[in-house]
């Protein structure tokens, strides 16, 4: 009898690192649920490399920031298709600017997206999670920014800070369940988000001297995700090129 493959939840799953983190997980033999908000074309396109990796997976849609749309989309999915043994909170936005230039609405989309976006995920997730009395793993991207600050990003540096805050209380909550809780923190990664920085003056506070690879923050996520990782929970692992 083929044993069923456990299933991870990956949002924004539609390109960049959560792309990579699915494609690996994938190739690790989880299936795999890609979460995407507003384009399915690159849904699809993260779906047809997860099979191409020989991985199996579907796609899932909803705005991480509207608490009932996710909610109706997530126990949707669990009536249908049972309960998740990981999630893997990738999405989020910027609003870059200085903080005397920020709008109301900058601010606020951004803490709307990236920190309510924890609670609107997980909230559904969690109980069936431990109900399921299978452990699990929960993987939240924060980012350097959330570590040591950056200028222009006060809103986005918040809420990655606070994503910091609330995985590790949440570990405490679950360790008892077996379910691990940790984040990754990654630097400046080549993705589209860093096409139109400056590139040369960013190299001089990266010790590396190169930006980091979606695949190598993948590969970190992989195995917070993986068996032996069972250990470590409430921890946070920079990706960063030894900026902080």
């Amino acid at each position: 009898m083929t044993e069923t493959k456990k299933k991870i939840l990956v949002t924004g799953a539609s390109g960049g690192l959560g792309r990579a983190i699915a494609v690996q997980l994938a190739k690790d033999g989880f299936e795999i649920v890609a979460h995407y908000g507003r384009s399915r074309e690159k849904g699809e396109e993260t779906l047809a490399m997860i099979e191409e990796a020989g991985g199996t997976g579907r796609l899932l849609s909803f705005d991480i920031s509207d608490r009932d749309a996710a909610r109706e989309a997530l126990e949707e999915e669990l009536g249908a298709n049972g309960t998740f043994y990981g999630v893997v909170l990738n999405a989020g936005i910027t609003r870059d600017t200085a903080f005397p230039a920020m709008s109301d609405e900058d601010w606020d989309k951004v803490i709307d997206t990236n920190l309510d976006g924890f609670y609107n995920v997980l909230k559904p997730l969690v109980m069936p999670m431990v109900s399921a009395r299978k452990g699990g793993r929960i993987v939240v991207l924060s980012s350097v920014s959330g570590i040591a600050g950056n200028r222009g990003q006060v809103n986005y540096s918040a809420t990655k800070a606070g994503l910091i805050g609330a995985a590790k209380a949440l570990a405490l909550e679950l360790a008892k369940r077996k379910i691990t809780v940790n984040c990754v923190a990654p630097g400046l990664i080549e993705t589209a988000m860093t096409d139109d920085l400056p590139l040369d003056e960013i190299m001089k506070m990266i010790p590396l001297r190169r930006l980091g690879a979606p695949e190598e923050v993948a590969a970190t996520v992989s195995f917070l995700c993986s068996d032996g990782a069972a250990y470590i929970t409430r921890q946070v692992i920079s990706v960063n090129g030894g900026m902080v």
